[in-house]
Order: structure tokens, then C-alpha cells, then sequence
């Protein structure tokens, strides 16, 4: 494995006696607000590379959940492949789940190597225009477990960043771990000066998985990252031979839709629950090509139609800002 940068983001750990003797580095870091404790260290010379380096990328985006298992790494690979499935675009898709990189798996890449060139690491290609990185390229065995502190994930995310050679890309998707840990406030940091286009928050339709979705929404809101919108995830079940819909997960307090109504968001889709999306993902194949006529696939692709004219927006906006 490439060796991981000693020079990682080290939060102020936030003790009284450390909050007492703050610098004034500390107090007046743009990005302090990244620490639970509100100082940081001076800002990282890295941030500025990375923006040097996603020069290249168009778009960037996030996606985020609030807890695991509701799908988000299928969200992404989907994406990412319908993203792709226009030749005319170049796509990459890194995943910074460092614990639980399970993208590899899921686009069909698993086993393969990363290669290391003048320019830097070469992503695996799944289609002559869509790429991946995960750190499950760099382990020897799929079952080999990460067991890092803070620090090293930290380093290895701004390797992934800094180092790969993505070259010339439209998308950028990030499928970044549940939660809002380490990996998220340093993927925000070292994307503060690249300019994020925003992020997609995957949801459940239960109340345990939107109350975890508003912390997820909190955070980014603290961190002044755009959202783009929420997908509700495994939204029904449609069975395959009759078309009924079934709740198999019930939307007690209303689901998405009401958390977006509450929180004035823009619900960008609801995807139903079916099997072969997980069958798809295990044999490493798109669902959006071996089911193309499902009601999933047909939800997947208004999802990033709809993503793909936010993206545009912000363009637009940001140029007539200029």
C-alpha cells in the first residue's frame, strides 16, 4: 500500500486546557467550524493543491447518508453509471468509506490493481469514460480490515484527492461513509476551495432513518455545503410479476417528502425496493442496464435528470455571479 502523508489535518481535540491557550491561527482559521471545538490548526497547504488539481473536474457531488444500510453506495455506483451512460461525459466515482469500501464490489472492478504513474495513481476504468477509486484496490484481501485512526483516514482521503490522476471529468461523484465523522469534515476541507457543486442525502422511508437524515442535512447546513436533494431509498416494494406495491418500509411520519416540506428541500425521487438492484450490485453489474424497464431504473434516471439540471443551474449561476 502507498504510504499514507504524515502531514494529515489534526483537529483541536477541544480539552479546557487546549481551549484556554488557543492561537490566534486557531481563532481566525476559515475553517474552524469544521472542529466540534471551533479551533483548528492553520489551514492545510493541501486544500490549495486539490483545488489546483480539480481544475479538471466540472462537477463535483457528495453523497451522504445518515446511517448505513439505506443504499448509498448503490445510489452512487447508479449514478455514476447513469452519469456515463452519455459517452460524450467522462464520470469518475471515489469512494471514502475507508472502513467499508464496498464500491469495487459493486461496479465489478474487485481484484483489480492501482497503478502508479508519473502523473500520479491511475484509477481502475469500468467503461472507457467512468472510473474508480477505493482504497479496497490497495488492500491484499477483499476481508482485510482498515483499522485506522482519524489521521491515516484523513491522509488517505487527501492522497485520493491530491494524487490520482483523474484528468479531464465532468462528474466527480464521492460516496463518502454514513454518518458525520472524520472522512466528511476532511473531504468538505480539502473541497473547500474546488468548489462542491453539492450533496445527495439518501434516506429510508422510516423515522429511524430520517431522524439520523436531519443530523446528516444539520451538518451540512454547519459546514455551508449545498444540498442538491434527498432520495428516498427502497420507497415500496414492487413486485416484478403483478406491479402491486407493497410498504415494507412504512412512512410513519410522513417519509421524505415531509422531512423535505419541513426542511424546504427538494425530494429528488423515490427509488422502490427490488431484489435485483442487490443482485445486480453482487454479481457487479448496473441494474440500469440488466432491468432497464423497471420502475427502479425509470426513478433512477428522473433522479439524475434532475441532478444533472441542478448542476447546470449552479454553472449558470455562478457564472452570471462572475
Amino acid at each position: 500500500m502507498a504510504d499514507i502523508p504524515s502531514d494529515a489535518p489534526q483537529h483541536c481535540p477541544g480539552t479546557a486546557s487546549e481551549q484556554a491557550g488557543k492561537t490566534s491561527a486557531c481563532q481566525g482559521c476559515p475553517n474552524q467550524n469544521l472542529c466540534s471545538s471551533g479551533a483548528t490548526k492553520a489551514p492545510d497547504p493541501a486544500i490549495e493543491e486539490i483545488a489546483e488539481k480539480m481544475l479538471t473536474v466540472k462537477h463535483k457531488i457528495l453523497v451522504l447518508s445518515g446511517k448505513g444500510g439505506v443504499g448509498k453506495s448503490t445510489f452512487s455506483a447508479h449514478l455514476a453509471h447513469a452519469l456515463a451512460s452519455d459517452a460524450t461525459k467522462e464520470v469518475a466515482l471515489l469512494d471514502v468509506d475507508i472502513c467499508g469500501p464496498s464500491i469495487p464490489r459493486i461496479m465489478g472492478v474487485e481484484g483489480e490493481q492501482v497503478h502508479q504513474s508519473g502523473s500520479g495513481w491511475s484509477p481502475v476504468y469500468v467503461e472507457d469514460n467512468l472510473a474508480v477509486m477505493s482504497i479496497g484496490f490497495l488492500l491484499s484481501s477483499p476481508d482485510d480490515a482498515v483499522i485506522w485512526r482519524g489521521p491515516k483516514k484523513n491522509g488517505m482521503i487527501k492522497q485520493f484527492l491530491r494524487d490520482v490522476d483523474w484528468g479531464e471529468l465532468d462528474y466527480l461523484i464521492v460516496d463518502t461513509p454514513p454518518g458525520t465523522s472524520d472522512e466528511h469534515l476532511s473531504i468538505v476541507q480539502y473541497l473547500s476551495s474546488a468548489r462542491i457543486d453539492g450533496a445527495v442525502i439518501v434516506t429510508t422511508p422510516q423515522e429511524v432513518s430520517l431522524q439520523d437524515v436531519r443530523k446528516e442535512i444539520r451538518f451540512c447546513q454547519k459546514v455551508q455545503l449545498p444540498i442538491i436533494g434527498v432520495v428516498e431509498n427502497m420507497s415500496g416494494f414492487v413486485c416484478p410479476k403483478c406491479k402491486n406495491t407493497s410498504q415494507i418500509f412504512p412512512p410513519t411520519t410522513g417519509g421524505a417528502e415531509r422531512m423535505c416540506e419541513e426542511m424546504n428541500l427538494t425530494l429528488l425521487g423515490r427509488v422502490p425496493l427490488d431484489p435485483r438492484i442487490g443482485k445486480s450490485c453482487d454479481e457487479g453489474k448496473s441494474f440500469l442496464t440488466e432491468v432497464p424497464d423497471s420502475p427502479a431504473a425509470a426513478a433512477y434516471h428522473t433522479i439524475v435528470q434532475r441532478i444533472q439540471a441542478y448542476c447546470l443551474s449552479h454553472v449558470t449561476q455562478e457564472e452570471s455571479a462572475g
